[in-house]
């Protein structure tokens, strides 16, 4: 049976115990802090309230972030100039999209 580490974090102000295999704790307490930031960003802006709203548009936010970086790394360097703008434009209406919370849930 392998070892867990446990570790208090906050999120939104609410408190989590976590459970992470031993060494991990660094690398979690760093998914935290972009989770909490991408939450109270979005809580911040005003419009949304339910923490369960704000927790799956930071999630959606963050796997898009992810997605793009991805993409990007796996682009070739002769990628065509528009390429970056258009995933530009991609991100901005997805942003919007998910701004409208209540047609989305």
């Amino acid at each position: 049976m392998s070892e867990t580490a446990t570790l208090e974090v906050s999120i939104m102000g609410q408190s989590y115990v976590l459970a992470c295999a031993p060494g991990e704790q660094d690398a979690l307490r760093q998914a935290v802090a972009e989770v909490d930031r991408e939450m109270c960003s979005i809580r911040d802006l005003g419009r949304i309230r339910a923490r369960e709203r704000i927790a799956v548009l930071a999630a959606l936010n963050l796997a898009h972030a992810k997605l793009l970086a991805a993409q990007a790394a796996k682009a070739p360097a002769d990628m065509p100039a528009d390429l970056a703008a258009r995933l530009q434009r991609l991100h901005q209406r997805l942003d919007g999209a998910l701004d409208e919370d209540g047609q989305l849930l």
